[in-house]
Parts: C-alpha cells; sequence; structure tokens
C-alpha cells in the first residue's frame, strides 16, 4: 500500500465494489448524491462509479461537506497505517492530534513540539489529508462525543467539555454537522435494552483493527512482563495503569475475535481521546498485517513461521519514557529480575492510585521522580546505575524527549550517545517505545536462537544483510522469530 491511494481512483473503486475491510481508515468514499461518506466496506449498496470521490480522511470529507454514514461509522474505522510506519512531518503530527496535543496546546502548541513554523504544518496536512491540524483535531472530538453521547448516562453538558469543545453550542453543532443528528437523536436511536456504563468515570467500548490480529505474543509480552502494581494479566484481560494529561486511568484490554474488548476507567474524562489512541498504539491496531506479511512471506524460511500464525503485531507502550526505563532494568538479566527491580521502583517513586478492582496500586514513576533516587539503593552493578542515571537525568530535562513526535534516526544517535547504550537497548526502545516498524535486533540471543534453528545466518553482520528483503517490516520479522521459542511472552495466558 502507498501514500495518497485515495487518488488511484481506479482501486478505490474496486475496493468499494468488494467492500473490503483492509482498505477501512486508508481512504474514505463520499458520495455526491447523497452527501455522505463511507468506510469502503460500507454494507450498502455501493454507489455508481461516476457518484464517488475518495478522500484522504474523514475530517477532509465533513470539510468538504459530507455526513458521515449511520450504516458503517466511517469515524469508527482503524487509523490509517501510515502514521505508525513512517517517521515525516506529517505522521508525527497525526500522531501527536491523535495525542490530544492540538486540544490542549493549540496549532502553536503543536508546530513548537515539531520544530517547524504552523505554516509548514498547515500545508503539509492539507496537501496531504486534505484537512488542517485543526479540521483533524475537531473530526477527533468529534468521534469523541459519540463515543461519551452512545456509552454513557452523562449529562450532554459534560460530554461537550470532556470531548474538548469550547462550548455547548460548538458541541451540538459539530455533531448535528458531521452526524447529521443532533447529541440528543443519537442517544435515542441506541437499543432500549443496551445499558451505558453507570459507574463513574468508567466506559466500555470496542477497538477495531484490521484482520488477522494474533493476540498470543501481543497480549502474552505484555502479560509476561507486567510490573506488579502497574500492569496485571486478570480474567483474560491485559490491565495496566495509565498516567494521562488531565489525571490517570486505568485500562482493561480483553482480545475478542473481531475487536479489542476496552474498559477505561478515567480520573477525567478530558482524557478519553488520549487513553485510546494510547492503548490502539500500545496493541499495534493500526497496522496492515496482510501487507506485513505479504512481504515477510516473500522469505522461503519465514514464511512457514507467517502461514502459521499470521497477523502477529508488536507489543509497545502507553508511556516512551516509562519502558526506556525498564529496557535499562532488563539490560542482562532475567524478565523475572526485571520486573522485581521496576517493582521495588514503583513501591517506593510511583504515585499510588485507587483501583476499583483491586490488584493495581501505582502509576510508574516519573523521569523526575526517579532522577531524585539515589543511585547507591539501587540494586545493580555499578556500570548500569550510571546507565539508568544518566538516561532518567536526561528524561527528566528534557535533553531526550520520547514521544510520538520523536524523529527515530536523531533519538537512536542521542541514546546510543549515552553510556552503557549499545544497539541492542536502542533498537528495542526503537521498535517498542517510538514505534519504527523497521527496528532490528540481530544481537538478540532469542533472534540468533531461532535463526540458527531456522537456517537463517546466525552472525548479527550476515542476518542484518538477509533482513534487507523484509524491510520496512523487521520488527515484525522479530515477533515471528521470537515465536519459535517457548519462553512465555509467545503465549496468551491461560
Amino acid at each position: 500500500m502507498q501514500n495518497g491511494m485515495h487518488t488511484d481512483r481506479e482501486r478505490c473503486v474496486r475496493a468499494v465494489q468488494s467492500k473490503d475491510a483492509r482498505f477501512d481508515g486508508w481512504f474514505f468514499t463520499a458520495v455526491l448524491t447523497t452527501r455522505i461518506y463511507c468506510r469502503p466496506s460500507c454494507p450498502v449498496v455501493p454507489p455508481k462509479p461516476r457518484n464517488m470521490t475518495f478522500y484522504p480522511s474523514a475530517a477532509a470529507c465533513q470539510q468538504a461537506g459530507f455526513r458521515a454514514c449511520k450504516r458503517c461509522r466511517p469515524d469508527t474505522s482503524p487509523g490509517s497505517p501510515e502514521w505508525n510506519q513512517r517517521a515525516d512531518l506529517v505522521a508525527r503530527a497525526m500522531r501527536l492530534i491523535a495525542d490530544g496535543v492540538v486540544d490542549r496546546e493549540g496549532v502553536p502548541g503543536l508546530a513548537a513540539r515539531l520544530g517547524y513554523s504552523t505554516r509548514q504544518i498547515e500545508r503539509q496536512l492539507l496537501a496531504e489529508l486534505g484537512a488542517g491540524p485543526l479540521a483533524l483535531a475537531r473530526a477527533q472530538r468529534a468521534q469523541t462525543a459519540r463515543l461519551l453521547v452512545e456509552t454513557t448516562p452523562l449529562p450532554m453538558a459534560e460530554i461537550a467539555f470532556a470531548a474538548g469543545f469550547s462550548s455547548i453550542r460548538t458541541f451540538n453543532d459539530t455533531v448535528r454537522e458531521v452526524f447529521a443528528l443532533s447529541p440528543s437523536e443519537l442517544r435515542a436511536r441506541l437499543p432500549r435494552n443496551r445499558n451505558p456504563a453507570t459507574t463513574p468515570g468508567t466506559l466500555a467500548l470496542r477497538l477495531p483493527f484490521r484482520a488477522p490480529l494474533n493476540p498470543d505474543n501481543l497480549f502474552g509480552h505484555l502479560a509476561a512482563t507486567a510490573v506488579p502494581g502497574v500492569e496485571e494479566w486478570r480474567d483474560g484481560a491485559y490491565r495496566r495503569t495509565l498516567r494521562l494529561p488531565y489525571g490517570h486511568g486505568i485500562a482493561s484490554l480483553t482480545p475478542q475475535p473481531d475487536h479489542i474488548a476496552c474498559r477505561l476507567t478515567l480520573s477525567d474524562l478530558r482524557d478519553l481521546p488520549v487513553a485510546i489512541s494510547r492503548c490502539r498504539r500500545m496493541l499495534d491496531l493500526d497496522a496492515d498485517p496482510v501487507a506485513i506479511d505479504d512481504q515477510l512471506r516473500t522469505d522461503p524460511l519465514l514464511a512457514p513461521l507467517v502461514d502459521k500464525a499470521p497477523g502477529r503485531r508488536v507489543p509497545r507502550t502507553v508511556d516512551e519514557a516509562e519502558f526506556a526505563v525498564r529496557a535499562v532494568l532488563g539490560q542482562q538479566v532475567s524478565t523475572a529480575a526485571a520486573r522485581t527491580h521496576a517493582a521495588r521502583l514503583v513501591t517506593a517513586h510511583g504515585d499510588p492510585v485507587d483501583d476499583p478492582e483491586g490488584g493495581l496500586t501505582h502509576l510508574f514513576p516519573t523521569p523526575e521522580a526517579l532522577a531524585a533516587v539515589d543511585p547507591e539503593t539501587l540494586a545493580m552493578p555499578r556500570s548500569r546505575r550510571t546507565t539508568f542515571t544518566t538516561l532518567v537525568t536526561q528524561l527528566a530535562a528534557d535533553a531526550i524527549h520520547l514521544g510520538p513526535e520523536s524523529d527515530w534516526p536523531e533519538t537512536r544517535a542521542r541514546l546510543l550517545a549515552l553510556p552503557g547504550f549499545g544497539p541492542w537497548t536502542t533498537d528495542v526502545i526503537a521498535m517498542r517505545a517510538l514505534g519504527d516498524p523497521d527496528a532490528f535486533l540481530p544481537t538478540d540471543l532469542g533472534i540468533r536462537r531461532a535463526a540458527q534453528e531456522l537456517g537463517l545466518p546466525s552472525t548479527p553482520a550476515a542476518l542484518t544483510a538477509r533482513a534487507a528483503a523484509w524491510r520496512p517490516w523487521r520488527a515484525y520479522a522479530v515477533q515471528y522469530l521470537w515465536a519459535t521459542d517457548s519462553h512465555p511472552i509467545n503465549f496468551l495466558p491461560v
């Protein structure tokens, strides 16, 4: 798949006529006769090709005066895979918009984080997505509003401000314009037997994804490496605490055949879109597994692994700085030892939270809290203490910033310059925290063992040369190679 697919009219028409769900989120179909826009897999009879026009984003459809289809709900499509596989300005901007930066800091705040002028960002987003940052953020607000209307019993005034609208009037006008229904009409359309969440601050929703999705290594990895107090596996769900812009939250994520069941408990409902965005990123739900697996299958030694269990995702994180700290704690020790080190830091320096279900007790400590820790209290070799203290000091001072807007090559270079940071630590952070889909770990013991078993080259240099054919999806190849081992990270907990 390539950037700008909406300009390939013939291909878009074929996708709509075959109702191909794989293209949901890649582009949107606007119907000139009805003034409605749909996802490619919309179940209604496809319009005549001459009545179709195509847009790269829901925001562009809305700006052009089209309303969201009530049948296929295009606002609930998985996100475009583009923003998770690219590191250019537009992709970094889209990741920040999804993280709520425009709502909290405005377009100037977005520009400051990216190091570009507001005019440059406006121009590039408009050229590629047909909408500027304000329109894209508005489309996200509309989606959040609909979610709150349909899944909570909250009064409309509370929903308006929780979704990020500056006034109830703007909220009403936007919802009516985007969905062709007022907020109260949206709620009235719900089935009578449907009971919205009644626990204050708790929401139940579905996170869509592109099939196939193999949950084994995804949830297996998160559960096997879970830090006590911050994360747990309970009753078929991965649960963890979230540090969010306006407060904190607890996410409970359960794999289902056609979606991820998500339950969020938030101290401030304004954090809803950010919490959803971070959970989606952690579970890599916007990936295009068909494109990834097709590429990896071209290697005859990888093909059997892909065919056996297609749709593997890269388990990522909801907090990039947290993951970097945990990567250092995990250097040259077992998974169990790394969890023990992290749990001690959490108990001593994490912020306590209340979990209605028990089990979760803290938020992971901030870099600022960890930078104040006396290094002599850390039960680790002196060289690793130096690595740890240097990292948290740099993170606390914002000298190294790990976030959705990170420039991958620049961040890699900054990490490699730190004491104790070699290629393995840097690339595991690039893969799981920064989200680089092409990060590769040729020196990893598990990867080298798998390579040897499969008949792939097992020396780092030779394996890297062979892996050139897997680009730009080498992080996914890592998941398939790791899965040849019997380590708990590869299995859904029983």
